[in-house]
């Protein structure tokens, strides 16, 4: 099946583009988390959201939820870790699933945690955003996970069944992986080195670990990483005032596309999205 259109991000900018695809009877699927946005969540009080003076974010989130479930939107709490331009649509990979669709809207926010030196030029070669997707080639092996969430547990099991040996940095608290052949690492790392494919990764203490290949699992990948050709200016998605990136069918909204980071501007974006993908597909 080709979907009308993926959007890939849970927070205001998504809700509002997935509640006005959905009003169209537009085909989607909405990956994001099930929380929608924990930035909405743990903000204290939010004074300028039109209509809601002095709402809290636990208030508003609620409120978020309520209009999605009445609307009966499903979220796909997966991370898309690819996309490829197939030339007029897109294939989408999250966690080892393949979804075609006919555009994308990234409404991802801002993507935290600056990438390592070397990180997209062994993307591919070495480095790997997926492990159902890619740790079977590293069966008996030497390999690198870095994890920013403990969502990511039983990716980390599943690649210690694989491996010969796992490097785990654990950026959470409270790691509960405990295998014979993990070793877990507190220094981090800070560039990663090879030549047709990656060979070593350096941490922050000059340590240079020989790996064959490296898992990099964070709750957000940058969009630039998994759809090549997207164009950014100053860490952001370029758009136009349709929300239009310089790839055809490709949308952005919200702080993904540059200050303010309001959660009042990713509403009004998401919906211009919306509209923009609906005027798209005609």
């Amino acid at each position: 099946m080709r979907y009308d259109c993926i959007i890939i991000g849970s927070g205001p900018a998504g809700l509002s583009a997935a509640m006005n695809l959905k009003t169209y009877n537009k085909s989607f699927v909405w990956f994001g988390s099930k929380n929608l946005s924990d930035k909405v969540e743990k903000a204290e009080k939010v004074t300028n959201y039109p209509g809601l003076p002095n709402v809290t974010g636990k208030e508003l989130q609620a409120a978020f939820f309520e209009h999605k479930d009445a609307l009966g939107l499903e979220i796909t709490d997966k991370i898309v870790s690819n996309i490829y331009n197939m030339g007029g649509y897109y294939n989408v990979v999250a966690e080892n699933e393949f979804f075609e669709t006919t555009t994308i809207l990234f409404a991802t926010g801002v993507v935290l945690g600056n990438q390592y030196k070397g990180e997209t030029e062994f993307v591919g070669r070495g480095v790997s955003y997926c492990a159902t997707c890619d740790g079977g080639l590293y069966r008996g092996k030497t390999i690198a996970a870095i994890a920013t969430s403990k969502r990511f547990e039983h990716e980390i099991t599943f690649l210690a069944d694989m491996a010969e040996n796992v490097y785990l940095f654990p950026f959470y608290k409270e790691c509960e992986v405990e295998k014979e052949n993990v070793e877990k690492v507190m220094v981090a790392p800070k560039e990663i080195k090879g030549q047709l494919r990656v060979s070593e990764l350096v941490l922050k203490d000059d340590t240079e670990l020989a790996v064959d290949g490296i898992f990099i699992m964070r709750n957000a990948i940058a969009p630039t990483t998994i759809l090549s050709g997207l164009e950014v200016a100053d860490g952001h998605i370029v758009v136009n005032r349709k929300m239009e990136t310089n790839l055809p069918g490709v949308f952005a909204a919200g702080d993904c596309t540059g200050k303010p980071y309001q959660y009042t501007k990713a509403v009004g974006e998401g919906n211009v999205a919306a509209h923009s993908i609906i005027a798209y597909l005609g």
